[in-house]
């Protein structure tokens, strides 16, 4: 009996391990990723949805 009580506790022991590295592995990764800044609302990219020629002519051509 000691000797299914030694391999349980064994395993245990080996299961513990590997999930304590693989925690440390992942609070490591976590620190060294920066967090994504929020988008700056007050300056715009573009000027947004612009009308032109070919996009006339896609929904021209589109007309059923």
């Amino acid at each position: 009996m000691s000797e299914a009580v030694s391999r349980k506790s064994r395993r245990n022991f080996l299961l513990a391990v590997t999930a304590g590295g693989a925690a440390t592995a992942a609070a490591v990764v976590a620190q060294k990723v920066p967090t994504a800044a929020a988008p700056d609302k007050s300056k715009r990219s573009g000027a947004g949805y612009a009308e032109s020629a070919h996009i006339r002519n896609y929904y021209r051509t589109t007309k059923v």
